[in-house]
């Protein structure tokens, strides 16, 4: 059987500010001295104009608004909690609007359709355990990488699934156009896939004996297992991935500013903070 191995894929940038300076027009009156000078300040300030063209302004769809398109049944990077949409991506996304000056706002879809919003300017920033994949980065831009993710699989406690060999052949459970889909999909063939538009239907699934298992990452399944009796986690790992924030190529100055804002709260400790929050050692 064919095995993944997974690249990180870093972005590094920084958000550049220029400075406009403006300059006053010299008089006939004026000595040979006041002219050069003043020639000199044109020469700055068109310099200057110059570098700020450079610079790529931050644009979001709704002024003073950044609009996040996720998909709320990954939990604990997103999930309701009564009618409010929380969890990782939700508190970092916060955290990035907050030190953009922006206010947040979740919009809740299909996960197929995230890349979708996002090209289409119906949202700025798409967060939802979204992995960094070559295909993907052919329509959109990553931000830097805020978290690392496993691929693992979820069988019945009674199940003959022991390793991840053990699975061809089998009906594998995923949730659409997850990374989980795509490399089940290309190590054991669409004839043994199932796809689902979340992950809990999924997982409903395997409860009902629908299928023999389901491939989806370590954090949402470990919220599976625990919410529903007679599951386990398979002890290996089937991928390790990089999740990240995705943005439109059209929209260079958030993806720098996005970066900007990343560094920032890894430094200060608040991206950690946020996953220990949710993430308990085990």
């Amino acid at each position: 059987m064919k095995l993944k191995r997974f690249l990180t894929f870093t972005m590094t940038a920084a958000l550049g500010l220029s400075l406009l300076t403006g300059c006053g027009s010299s008089s006939s009156s004026s000595s040979s001295s006041d002219a050069d000078t003043s020639a000199e300040v044109s020469s700055e300030a068109a310099s200057e104009d110059t570098s700020s063209e450079d610079s790529e302004e931050v644009t979001t769809v709704s002024e003073g608004v950044l609009t996040m398109a996720t998909n709320a049944y990954f939990p604990p990077y997103e999930y309701y909690e009564g009618s409010e949409i929380v969890g990782i991506d939700a508190e970092i996304a916060a955290a990035i609007a907050d030190k953009l000056g922006l206010e947040l706002q979740i919009e809740d879809m299909e996960f197929d359709s995230i890349i979708t919003a996002i090209q289409t300017g119906k949202a700025d920033i798409g967060l939802a355990g979204m992995t960094v994949t070559e295909e993907r980065l052919q329509s959109i831009n990553f931000s830097d990488s805020y978290a690392t993710g496993i691929q693992s699989v979820i069988v019945s406690e009674d199940s003959d699934i022991e390793t991840i060999d053990d699975l061809a052949g089998k009906k594998i459970g995923v949730q659409l156009s997850t990374t989980g889909d795509i490399y089940a999909t290309d190590d054991f063939g669409s004839d043994y896939v199932e796809q689902y538009n979340k992950g809990n239907d999924a997982v409903l699934a395997l409860v009902q004996g629908k299928i023999d298992a389901v491939i989806i990452d370590n954090q949402p399944a470990i919220s599976y297992v625990a919410a529903n009796e007679g599951l386990k986690i398979l002890d290996t790992q089937y991928a390790e991935e990089e999740y990240a924030a995705c943005i439109s190529k059209d929209n260079e100055g958030l993806l720098d500013a996005v970066n900007a804002a990343l560094a920032e709260l890894e430094e200060e400790g608040t991206l950690q903070e946020i996953l220990d929050k949710y993430i308990v050692a085990e």
